[in-house]
């Protein structure tokens, strides 16, 4: 994608001014678009969505979607990873799109409003419709993984080097904030939906379409101040779609230490990926929690991912990024497994799973992001984190389908759950054979004095 980068002109204050508007602007979308990947996919349309399947399957507890025998547990889970397989179909197209014609920010709308229309139309969503939830969740997720490649390629447009980096970051914190309040109001129309005269399904279905509501009000921030620079500096010989996604690939084969960092994320970031996806529904189905004990256990998430962010980002000054993630995907390992043992009907151990998610989980993601950017080769970073967005996507379908797979030969939320350990085990394998100082200085780069 694109790398231009705004640069200030004569006194530079004017071109100072107008950059920080933009940027502020740009924080915008992480807000809007966050309170879908909290309320809607780690809190509610699980356990929700999976009620609805069960109402409507038969006397073996089985769904029919297009004739296909699926156990309603497994509804979900399966719903989430054809969301991915077709995400991975269209980034790519779009992200060419993008590049080919300079113009981000009429796809941005698009995906953004197409994601919104879906996450409120949840609200209809009610009695045996489960097969619309499914189509709504698929579009939602889609729409959801197109824009946020949009959204990342205006980085490099809108911050410079010494810049990204700040920006970056409080993007995402943005993103943490935003999705912590909704939790909170969500949570005070959930507990008190007596109250407000409705009954406790109106009261998630309200939920999860004001995210919807949201994410598109908040939207209109974003694309009133972002500004699409041209497509002068997009190659013409950009190929579309997958074919461009292959033509980096190959690319990177010159670069196989950068290649096999980037397997090993793929790996283990698809583990923490199913966890924040089927925590909650581990929590309503295997251990009886009450949807209010599931809002309070996320909004601990959201809080500590932040500090748990901080702390390793302190670590990784001491000790390295390379041993402080391998550190953190051991935490990841014993949290997932002590989950198996988790007394069903006891919050307090749901909360305490929740800590040990939520300080690992922060850190784990942006400590991956920061360890992959010192293998990139210079003048190549725009291409090859496109390639880094792929991967966070494109394989994070496997968990789901691992863990939806788990349940159906089972029976056992304990043994689905229980099963991503797996993930976190192999991404530590292949991560701890990647000599890091070896891969830095094979991509052209300074070494640091800890990797």
């Amino acid at each position: 994608m694109g790398t231009e980068t705004v640069r200030d002109t004569g006194p530079g204050a004017e071109a100072l001014a107008a950059r920080r508007r933009e940027q502020r602007g740009w924080y915008f979308y992480d807000w809007a678009c966050s309170v879908y990947s909290t309320s809607v996919l780690t809190v509610f349309l699980g356990p929700y969505l999976t009620s609805v399947a069960k109402a409507a399957a038969d006397a073996d507890g089985y769904v029919h979607p297009l004739g296909i025998p699926v156990r309603a547990g497994s509804f979900f889970a399966y719903s989430v990873s054809l969301s991915v397989i077709l995400a991975i179909f269209v980034m790519p197209l779009a992200g060419a799109a993008a590049d080919r014609s300079g113009r981000k920010k009429p796809l941005l709308a698009v995906s953004a409003y197409t994601g919104a229309a879906a996450t409120t139309g949840m609200f209809f969503l009610d009695g045996h419709r489960y097969l619309l939830g499914g189509v709504l969740l698929v579009v939602a997720n889609a729409s959801l993984a197109v824009s946020m490649v949009l959204y990342n390629a205006y980085l490099p447009q809108i911050a410079p080097p010494e810049e990204r980096d700040a920006v970056s970051t409080r993007g995402w914190a943005f993103g943490y904030a935003s999705g912590a309040l909704v939790l909170v109001l969500d949570l005070v129309l959930y507990l008190n939906h007596d109250a407000f005269g409705v009954s406790e399904s109106a009261a998630v279905r309200i939920c999860l379409a004001t995210a919807g509501v949201w994410w598109g009000a908040f939207t209109l921030v974003p694309l009133r101040r972002l500004r699409d620079r041209g497509a002068a500096d997009a190659p013409a010989r950009t190929a579309p779609g997958l074919r461009q996604l292959k033509a980096t690939v190959m690319d990177m084969r010159r670069h196989p230490l950068t290649l096999s960092f980037l397997l090993a994320y793929l790996v283990y970031n698809d583990g923490v990926q199913t966890v924040i996806s089927q925590a909650s529904v581990y929590g309503s189905e295997e251990l009886g929690l009450e949807q209010s004990t599931l809002i309070v256990a996320v909004l601990l998430v959201q809080v500590l991912a932040v500090v748990g962010a901080l702390a390793m980002g302190r670590l990784a000054r001491r000790y390295g990024g390379k041993r402080t993630i391998l550190g953190s995907l051991v935490a990841w390992t014993v949290t997932i497994g002590a989950g198996y043992f988790l007394p069903a009907g006891a919050p307090v151990w749901f909360f305490a799973l929740a800590v040990g998610i939520g300080l690992v989980l922060g850190g784990t993601q942006a400590l991956s992001r920061s360890l992959f950017s010192h293998l990139v080769p210079a003048g190549k970073e725009a291409e090859y984190f496109s390639a880094y967005e792929m991967s966070d996507r494109g394989m994070s379908w496997l968990g789901p389908l691992v863990f939806g797979l788990a349940y159906q030969l089972t029976g056992s939320y304990r043994d689905a759950i229980v099963s991503l350990v797996a993930f976190f085990a192999l991404g530590f394998v292949l991560l701890a054979r990647v000599p890091m100082r070896q891969a830095v200085r094979d991509a052209g780069n300074p070494v640091p004095s800890r990797i």
